[in-house]
């Protein structure tokens, strides 16, 4: 056999294990876990070149999704970073899967790279990057309404607050002589107060709250002020008990 055919069968064969490796692209991919401090009951999935809008904290899974191919050595990078800066990232991570929470306002790009290569002396190093994901964390904001009427009829019967994007939330319930009632934070955010104290119902009055917050904007919103239990208010009755 001629020197040149070796050549040209080895050419050809550097040239398909190329081929078979590249034909192994990665599929990277988003999965929204968590959005508002919610769990997400229906995933919804981001691909290369998608943009998604949502409120925080937002619970975020990446994954790679790469066959990868005996006699090849891979490493993974997640790159993180401002729309306006690429240049400056968050942050870095080097596993194939990874787990990110957004926690602040603005346009966030995230990149997946893959480098991969034999290992053998003078092989050549192959890199490949994909198209980023956006993500858009919208500002912050709070509303705390000043009455309920937990009444048992399905209406206003939870005093809750209407939020967007808080990483930071602490409500305490007061009553005339300054007796904290109840307390929820970020965590229970949703559940607010039902109008009980160890478990009895208080009477209806006049009670305050104190609410300690903070925006994914960085926005602080410090409420201070009362709220009316009024358990004779129906869906039938004029006039609203929220605003």
């Amino acid at each position: 056999m001629t020197i040149r055919k070796i050549f040209f069968l080895l050419f050809w064969a550097t040239l398909f294990v190329y081929i078979d490796v590249q034909a192994q692209v990665a599929s990277p991919k988003a999965t929204i876990l968590e959005e508002n401090g919610d769990l997400v009951e229906e995933s919804t999935v981001l691909n290369g070149g998608d943009s998604y809008t949502a409120s925080a904290p937002l619970v975020i899974k990446f994954e790679a999704n790469v066959e990868e191919i005996e006699g090849y050595t891979y490493a993974y990078e997640w790159s993180i970073y401002p729309m306006d800066a690429p240049e400056s990232p968050i942050l870095r991570r080097y596993e194939s899967d990874t787990e990110y929470t957004f926690t602040e306002s603005g346009t966030i790009g995230i990149r997946f790279y893959i480098t991969y290569s034999t290992g053998e002396e003078g092989a050549a190093e192959l890199e490949e990057e994909y198209d980023p994901i956006t993500i858009v964390i919208s500002e912050s904001s709070l509303h705390v309404p000043n009455a309920f009427s937990p009444n048992g009829d399905g209406i206003n019967d939870i005093f809750k607050v209407s939020h967007k994007s808080l990483v930071k939330f602490d409500a305490y319930i007061f009553n005339r002589w300054g007796q904290r009632l109840y307390h929820w934070g970020l965590s229970e955010i949703d559940n607010g107060w039902d109008g009980t104290y160890n478990g009895s119902q208080v009477k209806d009055g006049v009670y305050f709250i104190v609410v300690n917050a903070v925006g994914s904007d960085g926005v602080k919103y410090n409420v201070k002020q009362d709220v009316n239990i009024l358990r004779g208010y129906t869906g039938s009755s004029s006039g609203s008990v929220t605003e």
